[in-house]
Parts: structure tokens; C-alpha cells; sequence
């Protein structure tokens, strides 16, 4: 069943549904320049704008290759016949999300602030989810980023976006091995679980190169008290 859609989120603004994406879902007739401009933009070929809560803030700064790369794997993943119902919104959608984005060059890959910032945005959106939830959106300005705060709430009960910034409330007393565990492990520093729904799984998949410049990029981010 890998990407063959599912329930995301149900709230009184939305009920979110994911949709097939395999070559046997909703995207089997787009064209490759067509499914790029729906994960980089959220705009469908036929013009209509996909809902929240897909993190199109983020995603409008993939790089051309990378976007390019994940189209390519969609493209790959075994079909899967899953009807899934639209989503529902009873907020108004924005006519777009800004711009129409021509191209992205991404920093060069490296251990440094500027690539792992790259990474925990435009491709993993840590910073999203880490940031508070205000009215149209995370709130990703410089006097919230990395804040954390927003509330994920699911079978396994609620969970909280933790604080990433250098604030004592956040990261500042963790070690980077800790940092490791907790990112690609779902470990805190005493060893017990972490709670859904971070992706521990697919972020340990990162190289240790990765993983280093991430941190290094969060051990960068102004110290800012929990939201």
C-alpha cells in the first residue's frame, strides 16, 4: 500500500486525504512537467489548488534535479489499485501559493549551514512542523521558526513539535549524538520512545553527511523560547 493514499487529517477545517500516487492512482495520466508543478506549486493540470496540509511553503524551494528525482522514483513505485475519496475543505483555498516557480538551484551538498538548511526545509520540511500553527499557515517568519508547538493529533494520542532552536527550551542542552538518535532513531536522550508522527524510519535513510550538516543548520537557528 505505499503511496496509495489514505486519511491524513480530520479536523473541523478540513478532512485531508492523501491520493493514490502510484501509476495506478490520480496521477497516472499527468505528465512528468505536470506532477512536478503539483508538488512544487499545489496546482493540479486541471488548474484546481491542492489543499493543506501539504507543505507547499517548503516545497516551492526544491531544486530542479532533486524535484526532477522524485518524479522519476514515482514513476517507478508498483501500481496500486486504491480508490480514496477527495479531500474536504470548508476554509477557503488561496488561488495559488505564490508565484509560478521557473527554476531552483539548491546549495551545493556539503556539511555546511546553508545545505542543511535546504535539507530540513525544502525536502524533509522539518522546520514546518517545528514552527507554530497560526491562522494561514506555519508560521515561518524569524521570530518563530523552530519554535515547534504545533499539536499532531492521532491514535497514538497528541503529540507536540518540539522546540529546534538554540534556546534552552530546545536543542541547546542536547549533544549532536543525541540529536542523531532522536532524528533517525525516535530516542530521546534517556533512551525512551519518541511519539509518531516524525518519520523516523525514512530519516534514517540519511547519509551521515546529511544528518551532519541538518544539525549543524539547527545549531545555527537564533535561540527563540517555546511557542
Amino acid at each position: 500500500m505505499e503511496l496509495a493514499g489514505r486519511l491524513v487529517d480530520k479536523n473541523p477545517a478540513f478532512t485531508a486525504v492523501a491520493p493514490n500516487i502510484t501509476p495506478g492512482g490520480r496521477i497516472a495520466d499527468w505528465s512528468d512537467t505536470e506532477l512536478a508543478r503539483a508538488i512544487r506549486e499545489g496546482i493540479r493540470p486541471d488548474g484546481s489548488i491542492i489543499g493543506p496540509p501539504m507543505p507547499f511553503a517548503m516545497y516551492r524551494g526544491l531544486g530542479d534535479d532533486d524535484l526532477a528525482s522524485i518524479v522519476a522514483f514515482l514513476r517507478t513505485v508498483p501500481t496500486v489499485e486504491n480508490d480514496v475519496p477527495p479531500s474536504e475543505y470548508n476554509i477557503p483555498l488561496p488561488p495559488a501559493y505564490g508565484p509560478p516557480v521557473e527554476s531552483v538551484t539548491p546549495p551545493a551538498p556539503g556539511v555546511t549551514v546553508e545545505y542543511g538548511a535546504y535539507l530540513a526545509g525544502p525536502v524533509a520540511h522539518c522546520m514546518e512542523c517545528h514552527s507554530p500553527m497560526g491562522d494561514k499557515g506555519p508560521l515561518t517568519d524569524p521570530e518563530n521558526l523552530g519554535r515547534g508547538g504545533f499539536a499532531f493529533h492521532g491514535p497514538w494520542g497528541t503529540s507536540v513539535a518540539a522546540n529546534l532552536t538554540s534556546h534552552p527550551d530546545g536543542l541547546a542542552d542536547y549533544s549532536d549524538d543525541e540529536l542523531k538518535a532522536m532524528i533517525t532513531k525516535g530516542a530521546h536522550a534517556d533512551g525512551s520512545p519518541m511519539m509518531p508522527p516524525m518519520p523516523y524510519g525514512y530519516l534514517a535513510g540519511m547519509t551521515p553527511e546529511d544528518l551532519d550538516a541538518v544539525i549543524l543548520y539547527l545549531r545555527s537557528l537564533p535561540p527563540l523560547p517555546d511557542a
